[in-house]
């Protein structure tokens, strides 16, 4: 009997180390078949070259070379200045599922500022757990020329009025609204407006003056007097320079003569425009000066009041 019992133990045992054992090696066959992902290669290039900031792409390639499709991933990106440390600007963008044996890319764009170097690592997750890193370095981003293009500035809109009607003469103002939408504060370029005329493309008349420096994200007005023929309808160019190229262009129209067609295009009727009707003075020193100013109600009347009664008190005087 004690025998029979010692027999059953020791199955029971057999039994526990043979599950153990089985139990361990499933575990461990289902360890080494997670995905094993990693950076394999990192590229930059320049998107976008400002004159105080650039913008790179960052194109970072990802692989899963053993087991099965990842989970969930993502890259999360840091550029560190080369010359502090410092961690200067991040961006993080979701990868997805990544295949068995599968290679994918993700581009990120890191806009930085145009000066010195920068250290760009990438560390690679999956849900939420860091699996893999990669870093390059730039260096010498002052160096690279600006984009002649793009400048920054807009040109936002123009208006015009009318200064001065002398015979057939027309003085217009235009007034041109300049943005700049640029990261940094714009250069001080030439800027060419000229008047033509809509049918016959003859030029009026043209001025040049300066866009001067404006400060990002903000908007300024830009004043010059154009004399043209009256009676005519002119297209107004708005040419931006940078050194010998033209970087921006604008224009709108003034329509001293506008016509109207009425009866389904059949006919057209020009409409008579009398210009010295739209005549704006020059403001003088300040609109403050243009303002009347009010008296104050009942300050006279109390000074006749008291000059009455004064009168009244000397009298008595007087008479005393």
């Amino acid at each position: 009997m004690i025998r029979y019992k010692s027999t059953i133990i020791q199955i029971l045992i057999l039994i526990s180390i043979l599950l153990a054992v089985t139990l361990s090696s499933g575990c461990l066959r289902s360890f080494e078949e997670e995905s094993q992902l990693r950076i394999t290669n990192m590229d930059i290039s320049a998107k976008e070259v400002k004159s105080a900031f650039i913008d790179i792409d960052v194109t970072t390639y990802v692989e899963n070379y053993y087991g099965d499709s990842s989970k969930n991933t993502s890259l999360l990106l840091k550029a560190f200045s080369t010359k502090t440390g410092l961690l200067e600007v991040q961006a993080e963008d979701d990868i997805g599922i990544i295949g068995k044996g599968d290679t994918v890319t993700i581009t990120q764009t890191l806009k930085l500022p145009k000066e010195g170097g920068y250290r760009i690592s990438a560390v690679l997750f999956e849900e939420n757990k860091s699996k893999n890193t990669g870093e390059i370095t730039i260096y010498s981003l002052e160096n690279l020329p600006a984009d002649v293009q793009d400048i920054g500035i807009e040109v936002a809109g123009m208006d015009f009025l009318v200064r001065e009607v002398d015979g057939n003469r027309v003085v217009i103002q235009s007034d041109i609204y300049l943005t700049n939408e640029g990261a940094g504060t714009s250069g001080d370029y030439q800027m060419l407006i000229k008047a033509r005329e809509m049918d016959a493309r003859l030029l009026a008349d043209k001025e040049w003056i300066q866009t001067g420096k404006i400060k990002p994200e903000t908007t300024v007005i830009r004043s010059l007097n154009l004399t043209v023929p009256n009676q005519y309808n002119y297209i107004v160019e708005v040419l931006i320079w940078n050194n010998d190229t033209i970087v921006k262009r604008g224009e709108d129209y003034v329509q001293l003569k506008p016509q109207m067609t009425i009866a389904a295009g059949t006919q057209i009727d020009t409409k008579h425009i009398e210009t010295s009707d739209f005549i704006v003075p020059q403001a003088e020193s300040g609109w403050y000066d243009e303002m009347p100013m009010e008296e104050t109600p009942g300050f006279g009347m109390l000074l006749g009041l008291v000059a009455i009664l004064s009168a009244v008190f000397m009298q008595r005087r007087r008479e005393k």
